[in-house]
Protein backbone atom coordinates (compact mmCIF):
# COMPACT_ATOMS: atom_id res chain seq x y z
CA UNK A 1 0.00 0.00 0.00
CA UNK A 2 1.37 3.39 -0.99
CA UNK A 3 1.74 5.71 1.97
CA UNK A 4 3.62 8.94 1.21
CA UNK A 5 5.14 9.95 4.51
CA UNK A 6 7.91 12.38 5.31
CA UNK A 7 11.36 10.76 5.58
CA UNK A 8 12.55 10.04 9.08
CA UNK A 9 14.21 13.13 10.54
CA UNK A 10 17.76 12.05 11.51
CA UNK A 11 17.56 14.24 14.61
CA UNK A 12 14.55 12.25 15.79
CA UNK A 13 15.62 8.79 14.67
CA UNK A 14 16.37 6.27 17.43
CA UNK A 15 20.10 6.15 18.01
CA UNK A 16 22.07 2.91 17.84
CA UNK A 17 22.69 3.09 21.58
CA UNK A 18 19.01 3.21 22.67
CA UNK A 19 18.64 -0.54 23.00
CA UNK A 20 21.68 -0.77 25.28
CA UNK A 21 20.89 2.43 27.21
CA UNK A 22 17.15 2.99 27.62
CA UNK A 23 15.89 -0.52 26.94
CA UNK A 24 18.24 -1.90 29.59
CA UNK A 25 16.60 -2.38 32.99
CA UNK A 26 16.77 0.90 34.94
CA UNK A 27 15.67 -0.68 38.23
CA UNK A 28 17.32 0.44 41.47
CA UNK A 29 16.11 -1.36 44.58
CA UNK A 30 17.70 1.33 46.77
CA UNK A 31 15.81 4.20 45.11
CA UNK A 32 14.61 6.71 47.69
CA UNK A 33 11.84 7.86 45.37
CA UNK A 34 10.44 4.41 44.68
CA UNK A 35 10.49 2.81 41.26
CA UNK A 36 8.45 0.59 38.97
CA UNK A 37 9.68 -1.12 35.83
CA UNK A 38 7.87 -3.36 33.39
CA UNK A 39 8.56 -5.25 30.21
CA UNK A 40 5.40 -6.38 28.51
CA UNK A 41 4.79 -8.48 25.44
CA UNK A 42 1.55 -8.47 23.47
CA UNK A 43 0.27 -9.96 20.23
CA UNK A 44 -2.90 -10.56 18.25
CA UNK A 45 -4.15 -13.49 16.20
CA UNK A 46 -3.82 -12.65 12.48
CA UNK A 47 -7.57 -12.82 11.75
CA UNK A 48 -9.56 -13.65 14.89
CA UNK A 49 -10.38 -11.54 18.01
CA UNK A 50 -7.74 -13.26 20.13
CA UNK A 51 -4.78 -11.70 21.93
CA UNK A 52 -2.39 -12.13 24.83
CA UNK A 53 -0.60 -9.67 27.11
CA UNK A 54 2.22 -10.76 29.44
CA UNK A 55 3.95 -8.37 31.82
CA UNK A 56 7.10 -8.75 33.96
CA UNK A 57 7.29 -6.04 36.65
CA UNK A 58 9.74 -4.96 39.35
CA UNK A 59 8.42 -2.65 42.06
CA UNK A 60 10.01 -0.81 44.98
CA UNK A 61 7.78 1.51 47.03
CA UNK A 62 8.84 4.92 48.25
CA UNK A 63 7.93 3.76 51.76
CA UNK A 64 11.12 2.17 53.08
CA UNK A 65 9.08 -0.01 55.44
CA UNK A 66 7.64 -1.96 52.50
CA UNK A 67 9.59 -4.57 50.59
CA UNK A 68 10.42 -4.60 46.88
CA UNK A 69 8.64 -7.30 44.91
CA UNK A 70 8.29 -8.76 41.45
CA UNK A 71 4.94 -9.12 39.69
CA UNK A 72 4.01 -11.48 36.88
CA UNK A 73 0.88 -10.69 34.88
CA UNK A 74 -0.85 -12.47 31.99
CA UNK A 75 -4.14 -12.00 30.15
CA UNK A 76 -5.75 -14.01 27.36
CA UNK A 77 -8.49 -12.31 25.32
CA UNK A 78 -10.88 -14.27 23.10
CA UNK A 79 -13.94 -12.23 22.22
CA UNK A 80 -16.07 -11.90 25.33
CA UNK A 81 -13.85 -14.35 27.23
CA UNK A 82 -11.05 -12.81 29.28
CA UNK A 83 -8.77 -14.78 31.61
CA UNK A 84 -6.44 -12.59 33.69
CA UNK A 85 -3.92 -13.52 36.38
CA UNK A 86 -1.37 -11.65 38.50
CA UNK A 87 1.08 -13.15 40.97
CA UNK A 88 3.50 -11.46 43.38
CA UNK A 89 7.06 -12.79 43.48
CA UNK A 90 9.41 -12.26 46.48
CA UNK A 91 12.25 -9.99 45.46
CA UNK A 92 14.85 -12.55 46.54
CA UNK A 93 13.48 -14.79 43.77
CA UNK A 94 14.01 -12.09 41.11
CA UNK A 95 17.11 -11.63 38.98
CA UNK A 96 18.10 -8.85 36.59
CA UNK A 97 20.51 -9.91 33.85
CA UNK A 98 23.23 -7.95 32.10
CA UNK A 99 21.65 -7.66 28.66
CA UNK A 100 18.96 -5.09 27.79
CA UNK A 101 16.05 -7.57 28.11
CA UNK A 102 16.89 -10.19 30.73
CA UNK A 103 14.65 -10.84 33.75
CA UNK A 104 13.82 -13.83 35.91
CA UNK A 105 10.87 -13.47 38.30
CA UNK A 106 10.41 -16.70 40.22
CA UNK A 107 9.62 -19.36 37.62
CA UNK A 108 9.01 -16.83 34.85
CA UNK A 109 11.78 -15.87 32.46
CA UNK A 110 12.14 -13.14 29.85
CA UNK A 111 15.02 -12.57 27.49
CA UNK A 112 15.24 -10.98 24.06
CA UNK A 113 13.29 -13.20 21.63
CA UNK A 114 11.84 -15.65 24.19
CA UNK A 115 9.64 -15.80 27.28
CA UNK A 116 8.48 -18.62 29.51
CA UNK A 117 6.46 -18.52 32.68
CA UNK A 118 3.33 -19.04 34.69
CA UNK A 119 0.98 -17.16 36.98
CA UNK A 120 -1.98 -18.16 39.11
CA UNK A 121 -4.71 -16.11 40.76
CA UNK A 122 -8.48 -16.06 41.32
CA UNK A 123 -8.77 -19.76 40.41
CA UNK A 124 -7.16 -19.18 37.00
CA UNK A 125 -3.79 -20.31 35.67
CA UNK A 126 -1.83 -19.26 32.60
CA UNK A 127 1.46 -20.68 31.40
CA UNK A 128 3.45 -19.71 28.32
CA UNK A 129 6.40 -20.78 26.23
CA UNK A 130 6.88 -18.31 23.39
CA UNK A 131 9.51 -17.02 21.02
CA UNK A 132 9.40 -13.86 18.93
CA UNK A 133 11.32 -12.36 16.06
CA UNK A 134 11.72 -8.77 14.97
CA UNK A 135 14.37 -6.15 14.40
CA UNK A 136 15.09 -4.34 17.70
CA UNK A 137 14.92 -0.81 16.32
CA UNK A 138 13.13 0.91 19.22
CA UNK A 139 10.29 3.35 18.78
CA UNK A 140 10.22 6.22 21.28
CA UNK A 141 6.91 7.83 22.20
CA UNK A 142 8.80 10.74 23.85
CA UNK A 143 11.57 12.80 22.24
CA UNK A 144 14.85 11.03 23.00
CA UNK A 145 16.22 13.88 25.16
CA UNK A 146 13.33 13.39 27.61
CA UNK A 147 14.58 9.95 28.65
CA UNK A 148 17.56 11.43 30.50
CA UNK A 149 15.44 14.03 32.32
CA UNK A 150 13.72 13.63 35.69
CA UNK A 151 10.42 14.71 34.11
CA UNK A 152 8.22 13.13 33.02
CA UNK A 153 8.45 10.65 35.87
CA UNK A 154 7.09 7.84 33.66
CA UNK A 155 9.05 6.73 30.58
CA UNK A 156 8.16 4.21 27.87
CA UNK A 157 9.45 2.81 24.61
CA UNK A 158 8.70 0.00 22.19
CA UNK A 159 11.77 -2.23 22.11
CA UNK A 160 10.60 -4.38 19.19
CA UNK A 161 7.72 -3.07 17.09
CA UNK A 162 6.28 -5.63 14.68
CA UNK A 163 7.37 -8.63 16.74
CA UNK A 164 6.12 -11.98 15.41
CA UNK A 165 5.28 -14.56 18.12
CA UNK A 166 5.03 -18.35 18.03
CA UNK A 167 4.71 -21.04 20.69
CA UNK A 168 2.03 -22.03 23.15
CA UNK A 169 -0.18 -20.59 25.86
CA UNK A 170 -2.04 -22.77 28.32
CA UNK A 171 -5.19 -21.13 29.68
CA UNK A 172 -6.88 -23.00 32.54
CA UNK A 173 -5.65 -26.27 31.06
CA UNK A 174 -6.53 -25.42 27.43
CA UNK A 175 -3.61 -25.26 25.00
CA UNK A 176 -3.62 -22.29 22.62
CA UNK A 177 -1.23 -22.60 19.68
CA UNK A 178 0.44 -19.30 18.78
CA UNK A 179 1.70 -19.05 15.21
CA UNK A 180 2.74 -15.79 13.56
CA UNK A 181 0.77 -13.53 15.92
CA UNK A 182 1.93 -9.93 15.41
CA UNK A 183 2.62 -7.68 18.38
CA UNK A 184 5.45 -5.95 20.20
CA UNK A 185 7.98 -5.95 23.03
CA UNK A 186 7.60 -2.90 25.30
CA UNK A 187 9.38 -1.31 28.25
CA UNK A 188 8.19 1.29 30.76
CA UNK A 189 9.57 2.59 34.03
CA UNK A 190 9.59 5.50 36.45
CA UNK A 191 9.15 6.79 39.98
CA UNK A 192 5.43 7.46 39.56
CA UNK A 193 2.71 6.27 37.20
CA UNK A 194 1.15 8.85 34.93
CA UNK A 195 -2.02 9.81 36.78
CA UNK A 196 -4.54 9.59 33.94
CA UNK A 197 -4.16 8.34 30.39
CA UNK A 198 -5.58 6.59 27.39
CA UNK A 199 -2.96 4.58 25.52
CA UNK A 200 -3.18 2.79 22.22
CA UNK A 201 -0.96 0.70 20.01
CA UNK A 202 -1.48 -1.11 16.71
CA UNK A 203 1.15 -3.45 15.33
CA UNK A 204 -0.15 -3.84 11.79
CA UNK A 205 -3.55 -2.75 10.52
CA UNK A 206 -5.87 -5.19 8.79
CA UNK A 207 -4.93 -4.08 5.26
CA UNK A 208 -1.59 -2.48 6.12
CA UNK A 209 0.53 -4.93 8.15
CA UNK A 210 3.67 -2.76 7.96
CA UNK A 211 2.13 0.26 9.71
CA UNK A 212 2.78 0.72 13.45
CA UNK A 213 1.10 3.32 15.66
CA UNK A 214 1.63 4.30 19.28
CA UNK A 215 -0.45 7.11 20.77
CA UNK A 216 -1.40 8.41 24.22
CA UNK A 217 -3.57 11.12 25.75
CA UNK A 218 -2.50 11.89 29.33
CA UNK A 219 -2.28 14.37 32.15
CA UNK A 220 -0.45 14.46 35.47
CA UNK A 221 -1.50 15.65 38.92
CA UNK A 222 0.59 18.25 40.72
CA UNK A 223 -0.92 18.18 44.19
CA UNK A 224 -4.44 19.60 43.77
CA UNK A 225 -3.58 20.92 40.28
CA UNK A 226 -3.96 19.12 36.96
CA UNK A 227 -1.73 19.61 33.95
CA UNK A 228 -3.29 20.26 30.54
CA UNK A 229 -4.24 17.16 28.60
CA UNK A 230 -1.39 16.14 26.30
CA UNK A 231 -1.58 13.86 23.26
CA UNK A 232 1.51 12.29 21.68
CA UNK A 233 1.79 9.92 18.73
CA UNK A 234 4.36 8.26 16.50
CA UNK A 235 3.39 6.56 13.25
CA UNK A 236 5.90 4.27 11.55
CA UNK A 237 5.96 2.61 8.14
CA UNK A 238 9.20 0.80 7.39
CA UNK A 239 12.04 3.31 7.62
CA UNK A 240 9.76 6.35 7.74
CA UNK A 241 8.13 7.98 10.74
CA UNK A 242 5.79 10.86 11.47
CA UNK A 243 6.29 12.33 14.95
CA UNK A 244 3.67 14.28 16.89
CA UNK A 245 5.46 14.29 20.23
CA UNK A 246 7.23 17.58 20.89
CA UNK A 247 6.11 19.39 24.04
CA UNK A 248 4.39 22.07 21.95
CA UNK A 249 2.62 19.45 19.83
CA UNK A 250 1.58 17.41 22.87
CA UNK A 251 -0.25 20.38 24.40
CA UNK A 252 -1.65 21.56 21.06
CA UNK A 253 -2.88 18.13 19.97
CA UNK A 254 -6.35 17.08 21.00
CA UNK A 255 -7.53 13.88 22.64
CA UNK A 256 -10.67 12.93 24.56
CA UNK A 257 -11.90 9.64 25.97
CA UNK A 258 -14.98 8.70 27.92
CA UNK A 259 -16.32 5.93 30.10
CA UNK A 260 -19.28 4.22 28.53
CA UNK A 261 -22.81 5.42 28.98
CA UNK A 262 -23.90 2.98 26.27
CA UNK A 263 -21.55 0.08 27.13
CA UNK A 264 -18.72 1.20 24.83
CA UNK A 265 -15.45 2.98 25.60
CA UNK A 266 -14.40 5.57 23.02
CA UNK A 267 -11.27 7.66 22.49
CA UNK A 268 -10.69 10.19 19.74
CA UNK A 269 -7.54 12.16 18.98
CA UNK A 270 -6.14 14.63 16.47
CA UNK A 271 -2.42 15.44 16.08
CA UNK A 272 -0.98 18.21 13.95
CA UNK A 273 2.48 18.58 12.45
CA UNK A 274 4.00 20.70 9.73
CA UNK A 275 2.01 19.83 6.63
CA UNK A 276 0.59 16.65 8.18
CA UNK A 277 -2.41 15.77 10.34
CA UNK A 278 -3.14 12.47 12.09
CA UNK A 279 -6.55 11.67 13.54
CA UNK A 280 -8.03 8.50 14.95
CA UNK A 281 -10.65 6.73 17.00
CA UNK A 282 -10.43 3.68 19.29
CA UNK A 283 -13.54 1.86 20.50
CA UNK A 284 -14.32 -1.31 22.46
CA UNK A 285 -17.29 -2.57 24.48
CA UNK A 286 -16.82 -2.64 28.24
CA UNK A 287 -17.10 -6.46 28.22
CA UNK A 288 -13.80 -6.60 26.31
CA UNK A 289 -11.92 -4.84 29.13
CA UNK A 290 -10.52 -6.18 32.36
CA UNK A 291 -9.44 -3.99 35.29
CA UNK A 292 -5.99 -4.28 36.86
CA UNK A 293 -4.80 -2.64 40.06
CA UNK A 294 -1.32 -1.13 39.68
CA UNK A 295 0.72 -0.25 42.75
CA UNK A 296 2.16 3.28 42.57
CA UNK A 297 5.65 3.90 44.05
CA UNK A 298 4.56 7.03 46.02
CA UNK A 299 1.66 4.99 47.43
CA UNK A 300 -1.88 4.13 46.49
CA UNK A 301 -3.41 2.22 43.63
CA UNK A 302 -4.18 3.10 40.03
CA UNK A 303 -6.69 1.14 37.95
CA UNK A 304 -5.73 0.11 34.42
CA UNK A 305 -8.64 -0.83 32.16
CA UNK A 306 -7.04 -3.19 29.67
CA UNK A 307 -8.29 -4.32 26.24
CA UNK A 308 -6.18 -5.88 23.50
CA UNK A 309 -8.88 -6.58 20.91
CA UNK A 310 -10.21 -3.06 20.29
CA UNK A 311 -11.36 -1.54 17.02
CA UNK A 312 -9.45 1.43 15.62
CA UNK A 313 -9.39 3.65 12.55
CA UNK A 314 -6.95 6.42 11.68
CA UNK A 315 -6.41 8.86 8.85
CA UNK A 316 -3.26 10.65 7.75
CA UNK A 317 -3.54 13.88 5.75
CA UNK A 318 -0.47 15.35 4.09
CA UNK A 319 -0.15 18.43 1.92
CA UNK A 320 -0.89 17.68 -1.73
CA UNK A 321 -1.38 13.96 -1.03
CA UNK A 322 -4.50 11.77 -0.94
CA UNK A 323 -5.82 11.03 2.55
CA UNK A 324 -4.53 7.68 3.80
CA UNK A 325 -6.92 5.62 5.97
CA UNK A 326 -6.12 2.53 8.01
CA UNK A 327 -8.33 0.42 10.24
CA UNK A 328 -8.50 -2.75 12.28
CA UNK A 329 -11.54 -4.58 13.60
CA UNK A 330 -9.95 -6.19 16.66
CA UNK A 331 -6.15 -5.80 16.67
CA UNK A 332 -5.75 -2.57 18.66
CA UNK A 333 -4.39 -2.33 22.20
CA UNK A 334 -6.49 0.14 24.20
CA UNK A 335 -5.86 1.01 27.86
CA UNK A 336 -7.19 3.64 30.24
CA UNK A 337 -5.46 4.43 33.54
CA UNK A 338 -7.73 6.06 36.09
CA UNK A 339 -8.27 6.69 39.77
CA UNK A 340 -12.03 6.48 39.31
CA UNK A 341 -14.11 3.46 40.25
CA UNK A 342 -17.02 4.56 38.05
CA UNK A 343 -16.07 2.47 35.03
CA UNK A 344 -18.08 -0.72 35.47
CA UNK A 345 -15.18 -3.05 34.59
CA UNK A 346 -14.46 -6.04 36.87
CA UNK A 347 -11.06 -6.00 38.63
CA UNK A 348 -8.92 -9.09 38.10
CA UNK A 349 -6.59 -8.55 41.10
CA UNK A 350 -8.54 -6.76 43.85
CA UNK A 351 -6.14 -8.03 46.53
CA UNK A 352 -3.61 -5.26 45.70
Amino acid sequence: MNMPMKPLDPSQAPSQEIDDTWNRCQFNVESQKGHYESYFLRANHPTEPKAFWIRYTLFVPKDADQAAIGEVWAIYFHGDRIVAVQEDIPFNACRIGNTPVDLTLGQSRLERHSLQGQANSQQHRLTWDLTYQGTPRPLLLLPESFYARPLPKAKSLVGVPHACFSGQLEVDGETIDIKDWLGSENHNWGSKHTDEYAWGQISGFDQAPDVFLEVATARIHLGPLRSPWMTLAVLRLGGQESHFNSLFQAVSNHGTYRFPSNGEFEWQFTCQGKGVRLSGRFTAPSRHFVGLHYRNPPGGIHTCLNCKIAKAEISLEEDEQPIQRFSTQHRAAFEILTGSDQHGVPIANPKT
